[in-house]
């Protein structure tokens, strides 16, 4: 039986990819192990699944001062020691990482037992954790063409993001039944993310009247996010958050609003969805999101507004072109490379095995 240790963690994003990989995993017969943190995300998700899971310590190297800049070395020295002890002691034929800070010293045990790991990386330039593991891999898998100019170019491959299958078995009879809605209008799914985006709530709620003279709404809004006043609007829904729903919310969507995470976009690409972005601004982050929906739009998936210069006007405008060119938006993704995802790192994966 072969065997794969998955690794990553600290956000859903660095989690979600590898369990999309699992249900085609475990068809081929993988005996699958996963190494996350003690405490983050990744655990609960994981152990939902009867996957074995192995915590170690995990530090955050941080470009800013903090206290913790001054333990966190000792936390990543001691990972790595647990790291090797779990790699010497399972055996892998092969590593696959997500990446995220707890992801490098497995990658880095893997190189030192000569364990082949795949790395993934979903943003347009790669965040630290996956520098810090490139010399490291066999294979550095991407989203975006763009991407590969940043990589060792023996070592890169256009895979884009695994999906979760069951997305892609999304019933729209199911989200009508589900939601109150109807098939007979167009309908606009607004995805916020799990903690909710302020500038495309507040984009749409203010907008809410205009709108809804053509289209109806299904917003995911985010915890705590939910706007009372709002609750007995004809033909808008909200929630804080949907988990088993969302396939069929996006079976029922004719175009989505999103933020313009990594993960985020690759899925409404793989799902044909067309979509308007607003991505989060370089003011609250590193700008990775920016450079993301910049590539989906000029690879013709997507249509891009910034958060700061975005007025009302503009706002309904974007989105009447994107409902009015949706047939363009899903012809261009249907073309897309970036597509079949799960089935082009499991291809790397076993050649990896192969030529161990």
């Amino acid at each position: 039986m072969k065997r794969i240790v998955l690794t990553g963690g600290g956000t859903a994003g660095h989690v979600t990819p590898n369990i999309a990989l699992l249900p085609r995993l475990q068809e081929l017969g993988y005996d699958v192990h996963y190494i996350g943190s003690y405490e983050g995300i990744e655990r609960k998700l994981i152990e939902e699944l009867d996957i074995p899971y192995y915590g170690i310590a995990s530090g955050k190297l941080r470009r800013y001062f903090d206290i913790k800049n001054f333990t966190d070395p000792f936390r990543v020295i001691h990972g790595y020691s647990q790291a090797k002890h779990l790699i010497k002691s399972l055996q892998p034929d092969v590593v696959f990482s997500k990446g995220g800070f707890v992801s490098v010293p497995v990658v880095k045990a893997a190189a030192k037992y000569k364990i082949p790991a795949i790395i993934h990386e979903s943003d347009m330039t790669p965040g630290l954790a996956n520098r810090l593991s490139i010399p490291n891999a066999w294979k550095v898998c991407c989203n975006f063409p763009e991407t590969l100019n940043y990589l060792p170019s023996e070592k890169a491959a256009l895979t884009g993001s695994p999906i979760r299958r069951e997305l892609l078995s999304g019933d729209k009879i199911r989200a009508v039944d589900f939601c109150g809605l109807s098939l007979n209008k167009p309908t606009i799914l607004v995805i916020g993310g799990s903690l909710g985006a302020a500038s495309v709530n507040k984009a749409v709620r203010q907008n809410l009247p205009e709108l809804l003279k053509k289209y109806q709404i299904i917003h995911l809004c985010g915890k705590d996010k939910l706007d009372e006043s709002l609750k007995k609007t004809n033909g808008y829904v909200q929630y804080e958050y949907i988990k088993k729903e969302l396939a069929d919310l996006f079976a029922l969507a004719d175009l989505v609003i999103s933020r313009a995470g990594a993960n985020a976009i690759c899925e409404l690409l793989a799902l044909r969805k067309p979509n308007l972005l607003i991505p989060l601004s370089a003011k609250a982050s590193r700008g990775d999101q920016i450079l993301n929906a910049k590539s989906f739009e000029k690879q013709g998936f997507s249509k891009v507004l910034d958060e700061d210069t975005m007025t009302d006007e503009m706002f309904l405008a974007a989105v009447e072109e994107v409902y009015e060119n949706r047939q363009a938006y899903v012809k261009t993704m249907t073309q897309s490379e970036q597509t079949n995802s799960v089935e082009k790192v499991i291809q790397l994966i076993e050649e990896a095995c192969a030529g161990k």
